[in-house]
């Protein structure tokens, strides 16, 4: 089920919208034309800790505005994904995908005006039985 937003409990997703870490160390600048696009969560072993909603974008889609130099890197078993967070405030703020290295996951959470907890029904992905696992 793909899972694209425009509004997210009366908030307009906009074209270009401003993500943040918590402290704001980290700030980006996210190209939406139609929205959120592939909505969901997953079951990985990071993603089950993180607890986070994810949406996508292909790798132009993100621009880091401000807080490159502390961004953090974090890759475990196949080392194919990439996942960024402040490493001030420790908020993860985006992936590069190990399923479509073509595209950042981002945390939806990160966008400004955006609650993810208001988005209905958030399909999980299966990342306990990743297909590059077998």
């Amino acid at each position: 089920m793909m899972l694209n937003l425009t509004e997210v409990a009366g908030v307009g997703i906009k074209r270009k919208h401003l993500a943040t870490c918590h402290c704001a160390s980290v700030q980006l600048e996210l190209d939406l034309p139609v929205g959120l696009v592939d909505v969901r969560r997953c079951d990985c072993s990071l993603c089950r800790r993180r607890g986070a909603i994810v949406a996508s974008v292909p790798l132009a889609g993100i621009t880091i505005i401000k807080g490159g130099d502390v961004l953090g890197l974090y890759q475990f078993n196949t080392k194919t994904a990439k996942h960024y967070f402040c490493t001030k405030c420790g908020i993860y703020t985006h992936h590069q995908r190990r399923s479509n290295p073509a595209q950042f996951a981002f945390n939806v959470a990160c966008l400004e005006g955006i609650n993810p907890l208001k988005i209905p029904q958030v399909h999980t992905y299966d990342g306990e039985h990743h297909p590059a696992d077998r």
